[in-house]
C-alpha cells in the first residue's frame, strides 16, 4: 500500500504531521542570519572599521548609505577608504555595535517576519524597505 492510500484525508493532524515531515529543516531555522565579527581598531584619536565591506555586503547595502547612518549616530567625521570604515574619533567598541545593531533593525531586517532579505526601493518621493520573503512594505525615513 502507499503513502497515498493510507493517509485518512479527513483526518487534519495526520496531514498536517505529513506536511511538516516533508518540510526541509532549514526552513524552520530563526537565525541564518549572521553578521560577520566586527574588527574595531583604535589608532590615537581614530576609530576604523576594518571589515567594514564585510559587514556592508552581509547586511546588502550600499557602503556609503551605511557609513552616512554610522557617521551621523556617532556624531563623527569620517570615510569609507580602501574597504575600512575611517572614523575621526574614539568610540567604543561598544557603542559601535549597539548603532550598527539599530541600523539592522531600521534598514535591513523586516519587521513583520524578521529576515535579513531586504531591499531599499523609492516609490515617488518615498523610500520604503521591501522584504523579499514575505512582501511586506513599510516606509523608512532616509538618512
Amino acid at each position: 500500500m502507499s503513502d497515498l492510500e493510507s493517509i485518512d484525508y479527513y483526518d487534519y493532524k495526520a496531514l498536517l504531521k505529513r506536511a511538516r515531515s516533508q518540510i526541509p529543516e532549514y526552513v524552520f531555522q530563526k537565525d541564518r542570519f549572521e553578521l560577520p565579527e566586527i574588527e574595531i581598531l583604535i589608532e590615537g584619536n581614530r576609530t576604523i572599521i576594518r571589515n567594514f565591506r564585510e559587514l556592508a555586503k552581509a547586511v546588502n547595502r550600499d557602503e556609503e548609505f551605511f557609513a552616512k547612518y554610522l557617521l551621523k549616530e556617532t556624531g563623527s567625521a569620517g570615510n569609507v577608504e580602501g574597504g575600512r570604515l575611517i572614523l575621526q574619533r574614539k568610540i567604543s567598541p561598544e557603542l559601535l555595535k549597539s548603532r550598527i545593531n539599530d541600523f539592522l533593525r531600521e534598514y535591513v531586517i523586516c519587521r513583520e517576519c524578521g529576515k535579513p532579505d531586504t531591499k531599499i526601493i523609492k516609490e515617488g518621493r518615498v523610500h520604503l524597505l521591501k522584504c523579499m520573503a514575505c512582501g511586506a512594505i513599510r516606509p523608512i525615513r532616509m538618512i
